[in-house]
C-alpha cells in the first residue's frame, strides 16, 4: 500500500489548510481530506479529517505531533485518536484490524520522521 500526499496553497503548514491524501490497496482506492486544526511550529502539529475518509480498518481520526528539544535530543510524540468505520464489512474489519493499522500508520510517520531529520542527527 502506497499513498500520495497533495496540500493546498499552504503546504499543510498553517491552522486551516488542507491536505489530501490517495491511495490504493489491490481493487481499493484509498482517499482521505484533512484539515490542520492546531499548529505551533517547529514543535506541533495536529490534523483531523474532514467528511468520511475512504480507508479500511478506521474511520475518521485526529493525529498528532509533537518534539519536545531536550539538549541536543529530543522527544517525538506521535499520537491517533480513531473512530470505527460504522457500516458494513469495513466495521467487522475495523474490529480485527484497527488497532494495528493505527499503529501502523504511527510507526510510518515516525519512519518518515527519522528519515527527514537524519541529517540533523549527530
Amino acid at each position: 500500500m502506497s499513498m500520495s500526499i497533495e496540500t493546498d496553497a499552504k503546504g499543510g503548514r498553517a491552522i486551516g489548510s488542507h491536505m489530501w491524501l490517495h491511495g490504493a490497496m489491490p481493487g481499493v482506492s484509498l482517499a482521505v481530506e484533512c484539515v490542520v486544526v492546531g499548529r505551533r511550529a517547529p514543535k506541533f502539529k495536529e490534523w483531523e479529517t474532514v467528511g468520511t475518509p475512504r480507508l479500511l480498518v478506521i474511520g475518521p481520526y485526529r493525529m498528532a505531533v509533537r518534539i519536545d528539544p531536550h539538549n541536543a535530543r529530543s522527544t517525538v510524540t506521535i499520537a491517533i485518536d480513531y473512530a470505527m468505520p460504522t457500516e458494513g464489512w469495513q466495521r467487522l474489519l475495523a474490529h480485527a484490524l484497527g488497532r494495528i493499522y493505527a499503529r501502523w500508520c504511527v510507526r510510518q510517520m515516525a519512519r518518515d520522521l527519522v528519515i527527514r531529520f537524519d541529517g540533523y542527527i549527530a
